[in-house]
């Protein structure tokens, strides 16, 4: 398996060698930059499999390329993990809210940076490898396009495999209907965005089991998640 490609955004000098350092250490393959308007290039060109960004950078703002980054099809998917010294609780929920799925405010140890970063890889890396995905009592084949729940067989459309999937890939994650739109079907889609909830009851009823639980959580207000039921 390809070693795990992770782009550090983050301005300190001694910080971001010491993090490259301890990063590549650890298998993987790191790319370091300054600057946010570099970081969004590089984003772009390398594909990275998980982000580490700095709020404060030199140009664009960390939560800009966040949010940024989260608004682009090509990297809507990638793990972020914020990196501040803003230790408010508005400033967290700001950065969540943008769309970063961690957040370690400075100063933060390495060793818990890396094991954050190692817990989102964990979930993510069968997916990047094409294989199967397993959340709950629910198992997806991306290569095969197979999806079982307790060992039966699922009969999903491929936009409800698609939905699927993505939740899969970020378990416990609440999306909202728009974050949804970009990612299953795209930035540049004129589906309505009740349309959404649309596929959402078609596959919570694709997947349903006497006496299994639903495993698609709607939060109100906020969207929907995929839970390990």
């Amino acid at each position: 398996m390809s070693k795990p490609r992770l782009l550090l955004v983050e301005d300190d000098p001694a910080l971001a060698e010491l993090l490259e350092f301890r990063f590549t250490a650890e298998g993987y393959a790191v790319t370091v930059t300054p600057d946010g308007d570099e970081a969004l290039l590089l984003a772009q060109e390398e594909s990275p499999d998980l982000v580490v960004l700095d709020w404060m950078v030199e140009g664009t703002s960390g939560i800009e390329v966040c949010r940024r980054l989260r608004r682009d099809k090509a990297t809507a998917h990638v793990p972020i993990i914020m990196l501040t010294a803003r230790g408010a609780e508005d400033d967290k929920i700001r950065g969540l809210e943008t769309g970063a799925d961690d957040y370690l405010t400075k100063p933060f140890s390495p060793r818990e940076l890396i094991a954050r970063v190692g817990a989102i890889m964990r979930r993510i890396r069968p997916a990047l490898a094409g294989e199967t995905i397993t959340v709950g009592d629910l198992s997806l084949d991306a290569t095969a396009h197979k999806v079982t729940r307790r060992g039966q067989v699922i009969q999903l459309g491929p936009t409800e495999f698609r939905l699927l999937k993505f939740f899969m890939e970020h378990p416990g994650r609440v999306f909202s209907r728009g974050q949804l739109l970009d990612a299953v079907w795209g930035t540049e889609s004129e589906i309505e965005l009740r349309t959404v909830d649309v596929h959402i009851r078609r596959l919570r009823k694709g997947i349903e089991l006497d006496g299994a639980p639903d495993p698609v959580r709607t939060v109100r207000s906020a969207g929907y998640a995929l839970e390990a039921v």
